[in-house]
């Protein structure tokens, strides 16, 4: 028997779905190089009526439960998309991130669908990166085949919170990832630990090794990516960065970063994400 209050959220985000009380928020990821914008990581978000918001970890569970993640994944698809031809239409060519469950990866031919869904908006499929979270890939070496198509169809694949899971490495060894984000607990604590360094800086370098691109998440303060940037990361994201942005607000927040980029790595002390915010993110944060 399905809990009252699952029960509830189950109708509750059937109706979502039917009404678009969904939406997308945008969260840039930068280089650590010289600072400009090269992707970012779309954010689902969801203001019920009624219940008032809802996590995407409270939802998203209940969706892949009870049959309905394909429908919302589907659904994401059609906005992101629909959301960079905006964006190229506004001189905006990024890469979109989406993360999808592993249970779209039981069907072989969703990277079939994908590319037909980029083709009838004519963006290349390489401005596409899928991310999966280190504890959902557990399972999908078995999907090898699927995850191998999204790479012959140009499509990005990236690992998610790397590091929290227990076979991380035979992931990488044998899944065709393009891009490693490593989890945000090693960023947060790395001005303080050099454990914490020494592991970001060695997966930095094995990502390298393996041809991938390495991006530093949860980047907050100006020590810590001065940290990332420094121990090797190629990307980063984080609030210092930017907070998940409104689609209308990205190209303003591109024109103000790019101002504010030098004075992140010239300023001596803005280790504190309150100093930074009154300080230097004032001039750029939307």
């Amino acid at each position: 028997m399905i809990p009252r209050i699952e029960t509830r959220l189950l109708a509750s985000l059937e109706q979502a779905l039917a009404d678009q009380q969904l939406r997308m928020v945008y969260q840039p990821k930068v280089s650590l190089r010289d600072g400009h914008l090269t992707r970012v990581e779309a954010l689902v978000r969801w203001d019920a009526p009624v219940l008032g918001p809802i996590e995407p970890s409270r939802f998203i569970p209940v969706a892949e439960e009870h049959g309905l993640i394909d429908d919302l994944t589907l659904w994401g698809l059609r906005t992101i998309l629909r959301q960079w031809v905006d964006w190229c239409s506004e001189g905006i060519d990024t890469c979109i991130a989406l993360n999808i469950s592993a249970l779209s990866l039981d069907h072989l031919d969703f990277p079939d669908l994908v590319e037909r869904m980029c083709r009838a908006l004519d963006v290349p499929t390489d401005r596409l990166v899928m991310e999966l979270t280190e504890g959902a890939t557990q399972p999908l070496i078995k999907l090898m085949d699927t995850l191998t198509r999204f790479r012959i169809k140009g499509i990005g694949l990236a690992i998610d919170d790397f590091g929290t899971g227990y076979s991380s490495l035979m992931q990488l060894r044998h899944l065709p990832f393009t891009e490693v984000k490593i989890d945000q607990a090693f960023v947060r604590d790395a001005p303080r630990s050099r454990d914490c360094r020494l592991i970001i800086q060695s997966v930095a370098e094995l990502a390298h090794g393996l041809g991938l691109i390495a991006t530093a998440e949860g980047v907050e303060t100006v020590d810590q990516l001065r940290l990332v940037r420094e121990l090797g990361c190629d990307l980063g994201q984080g609030y210092l960065i930017s907070v998940p942005l409104e689609p209308e607000k990205l190209k303003d927040w591109r024109r103000k970063f790019r101002k504010a980029w030098p004075v992140l790595l010239e300023q001596e002390k803005l280790a504190l994400w309150g100093d930074v915010e009154s300080d230097a993110l004032s001039e750029w944060q939307i």
